[in-house]
């Protein structure tokens, strides 16, 4: 599914958001799914989500105002009273949506709409890493590092499909090699839970880069996540090479657990805002060996598809599903 210009007018729309702990992207969308207008706002630059919400739909242009919207946010979704994981915006949904004087409005998990996309992605869409061939109806898995690291499901309800809503990112960070125990052994100094995400995220690059200096007694030059993932600094940096080597390879670890647990063998899908920049680094990495490497299920994960979603508006695409649904 492409992105259309931004120009196109419609006689409705609906908002749709994508929030996550750095940045919050807002669209305006039509009833038939396409996107008609967005923007990008640092979440730092705003006191509440009702302020970056207000200076979008000011911005909106000719297109109408909208009446209904989906907003996917980087949060545990259990009731409604909503406070962002890594970020320190939270709110009430009512209490949102009679602010903005809307008819309906939907707050789910980042990753719930990344799940909620799949089916909609054509193939310019996705990036296949590695062979299988997905099976027609089955299970399908995604998980994705950004600030934190998302990770959902889908599974066949009817004729249609019901995205799970979990946070299977804080699951516990299992070692592969003698050199991620000890790394992780490290990081359990520090942390009282080594989750997955203290490791597969942005924040979990700079925690693994710097964890490797320690063991190896050299001083961390206190890179930023897109420093050490930088391909000039990897080629000059033997610890940003190995981080990133390391990141992608565990990466593979939690996958490979992801698609046992569901039986996802309609693909499991790679989004969020790291692994798409890695480009061909990460078809060429470990991650798609350590995908398979599960002893005697290997065969069972080697027919599974792997893929790395490159659409860049994939929630927005998850929302406006959920709003038509």
């Amino acid at each position: 599914m492409s992105v259309p210009a931004n120009s196109a007018a419609a006689p409705v729309t609906w908002l749709v958001g994508d929030i996550g702990a750095t940045n919050a992207r807002f669209g305006l969308v039509s009833p038939q799914g396409a996107i008609l207008h967005w923007r990008t706002y640092p979440c730092d630059q705003y006191s509440t989500i009702d302020d970056a919400i207000a200076e979008f739909l000011a911005d909106r242009g000719g297109h109408p105002a909208p009446q209904q919207g989906a907003i996917a946010i980087a949060s545990a979704i259990t009731g409604d009273q909503v406070a962002m994981t890594n970020h320190p915006w939270s709110f009430s949904v009512t209490a949102l949506k009679a602010r903005l004087g809307f008819e309906r409005l939907e707050v789910i998990n980042d990753f719930t709409a990344q799940a909620l996309a799949l089916p909609h992605l054509g193939e310019g869409d996705r990036l296949q890493v590695g062979a299988g061939v997905a099976v027609s109806g089955a299970p399908l898995a995604v998980l994705g590092p950004g600030s934190g690291l998302g990770v959902s499901g889908l599974v066949r309800c009817g004729r249609g499909w019901t995205a799970l809503t979990g946070e299977g990112g804080h699951a516990t960070m299992a070692p592969f090699t003698d050199r991620e125990s000890a790394v992780l052994a490290q990081l359990r100094r520090r942390f009282d839970h080594v989750s997955a995400e203290r490791v597969l995220s942005g924040p979990g690059l700079v925690n693994l880069y710097n964890t490797l200096a320690q063991l190896d007694r050299i001083a961390s030059k206190g890179y930023t996540p897109a420093q050490i993932t930088d391909l000039a600094l990897r080629n000059e940096d033997p610890l940003c090479a190995e981080a990133t080597a390391m990141f992608c390879a565990m990466l593979g670890t939690v996958a490979g657990n992801l698609a046992l647990t569901l039986g996802a063998r309609g693909g499991v899908f790679i989004a969020g805002g790291i692994v798409p920049r890695l480009g061909r680094y990460f078809a060429d990495s470990s991650f798609r060996a350590r995908f398979e490497a599960k002893g005697r299920f290997q065969p069972y994960l080697a027919a599974i598809p792997t893929f790395v979603v490159t659409h860049p508006l994939a929630a927005f695409v998850g929302c406006a599903a959920l709003l038509a649904g």
